[in-house]
């Protein structure tokens, strides 16, 4: 698996969502940034679907007017929002994680990361694509191609970590990294839809503590095979030298 940058994640939005016009204004582009943050906060809470242009410019005081003239349809509105939350998932969440070592430190650095995004209260419903990917995940089109395709990248980052680990020794051979992926993000998915319902720090600590303990599960098996293959060789040294 070829590595990423946490530009990779958030980069090549669809080309949709591009907007090859002049160089915009400066009042413009803040204008545009207080519009998709704002929608970024209300998705967590009302999903996209629930996101309307006249609702949103009630929301920020702009008329719709000022609103249809950065976002000619809802598609596009959804578009940029999605691209403006993975923004900020890069600085917040992949950017910090992505100084840690590779292996088992870069798999706890990504999910005391992502653990640490929701006790900030980033967004006020939790992970923005915790929440979208469920609305969108019975809804074709290039919003829900986007943000498929932005889960299936944060799955490769703890799918590649735990294979540096595999090949650094730190886990065994036979590691099935699918399913380890599968625990770890599970918990993680858990630990929001937790934290967003009761606001108790303690379901982000039960998660970190699930977390730690399926890879000390899984790492004691590779301490366990090194020592058996430790034995193996000592005893084949000993063989040798009693037949000499």
């Amino acid at each position: 698996m070829s590595s990423m940058t946490p530009h990779d994640f958030a980069s090549r939005p669809p080309d949709g969502a591009r907007r090859a016009a002049r160089k915009p204004r400066a009042d413009g582009v803040a204008s545009r940034r207080t519009i998709l943050l704002a929608a970024a906060n209300l998705a967590t809470t009302r999903g996209l679907e629930g996101l309307s242009i006249g609702e949103l410019a009630q929301h920020i005081g702009m008329s719709k007017s000022g609103l249809y003239a950065h976002f000619k349809s809802k598609e596009e509105l959804e578009l940029a929002t999605i691209e403006t939350a993975a923004e900020i998932f890069v600085r917040d969440v992949l950017g910090p994680a992505g100084e840690s070592p590779g292996g088992l430190p870069r798999v706890l650095a990504l999910s005391e990361a992502f653990l640490r995004h929701l006790e900030r209260r980033v967004f006020p419903g939790g992970c923005f694509f915790a929440t979208v990917a469920v609305q969108l995940a019975s809804r074709p089109g290039r919003p829900h191609d986007r943000v498929m395709a932005l889960q299936r990248r944060w799955l490769d980052r703890f799918a590649e970590a735990l294979g540096q680990a595999v090949a650094g020794g730190e886990l065994p051979r036979d590691t099935d990294i699918d399913q380890f992926v599968f625990e770890i993000t599970a918990m993680m998915v858990r630990a929001n839809f937790s934290w967003v319902v009761t606001g108790e720090t303690r379901v982000l600590e039960q998660a970190r503590i699930g977390i730690r303990h399926v890879l000390e599960r899984v790492a004691g098996h590779a301490e366990s095979e090194s020592e058996s293959r430790s034995s193996d060789r000592r005893a084949t040294r000993e063989h040798s030298r009693s037949r000499a």
